[in-house]
């Protein structure tokens, strides 16, 4: 969609809204997945978005067609970008369940991410085969980045060759999340964004501090950060 917002950084997020049959609006907030320094310009954004039945607004957004007006907040926020990210971090981890990854891809697009991370790990954690998305777009991404990027698909429900099976917080705590990354984590030079449904983000966020890595605050750095996603 189009629509004449203020510039942003990767990773943000805006509302949406449409107008509910008694005069109000019906809000939510949803993460930009394309990169604001792309070709076609900020203004040019989208946004992965799956229609719940017993939602207020994606099954609104779904009937949607070529052409509606749907109102887009002109001022995008949140923390999940790399400006949060401390200066000394060679290795950046992104953690992500279902639709979640949709910011992180927005992150990896930043022209400049190359040059900042020797390592660039995207985790995506879904149910079935079907629901990792963006495969050409990874593809793209380890073009660019080669042997920097490390992408590990994960799925819960089904066993698939070459992705792994279970729970990243299970999955970090064995040791099996670094070894099929082929990147090591490390409270010195690691830092995790973790993005997701609100119990992996608990778990996710658990299981980092046995490892003795800190959540990150403003006032005082740490190693990882979160946003729920659901």
């Amino acid at each position: 969609m189009e629509a004449p917002i203020e510039a942003y950084q990767a990773g943000q997020f805006t509302k949406l809204a449409l107008p509910d049959e008694n005069g109000g609006w019906v809000r939510r907030a949803y993460s930009i997945v394309n990169n604001p320094k792309q070709a076609e310009g900020h203004q040019q954004m989208e946004f992965l978005i799956i229609a719940d039945d017993s939602g207020e607004l994606s099954p609104r957004l779904q009937s949607l067609n070529s052409g509606d007006e749907i109102f887009v907040g002109n001022e995008a926020a949140g923390f999940m970008t790399t400006d949060e990210v401390p200066q000394n971090v060679d290795d950046l981890w992104l953690l992500s369940t279902g639709t979640a990854i949709g910011p992180f891809i927005s992150i990896l697009e930043t022209p400049s991410l190359g040059a900042r991370f020797k390592n660039i790990v995207l985790v995506h954690a879904v149910r079935t085969e079907s629901e990792l998305i963006y495969q050409e777009r990874i593809q793209s991404l380890l073009n660019r980045y080669e042997k920097r990027f490390h992408y590990v698909p994960i799925i819960s429900r089904e066993h698939v060759t070459g992705t792994l099976c279970g729970r990243i917080p299970s999955l970090l705590l064995n040791g099996e999340l670094e070894h099929n990354a082929k990147c090591q984590l490390s409270t010195t030079h690691s830092f995790l964004y973790i993005c997701g449904n609100p119990n992996m983000v608990k778990d996710t966020s658990k299981a980092l501090q046995e490892l003795g890595f800190n959540k990150h605050l403003r006032r005082k750095i740490g190693q990882f950060s979160s946003e729920n996603y659901w």
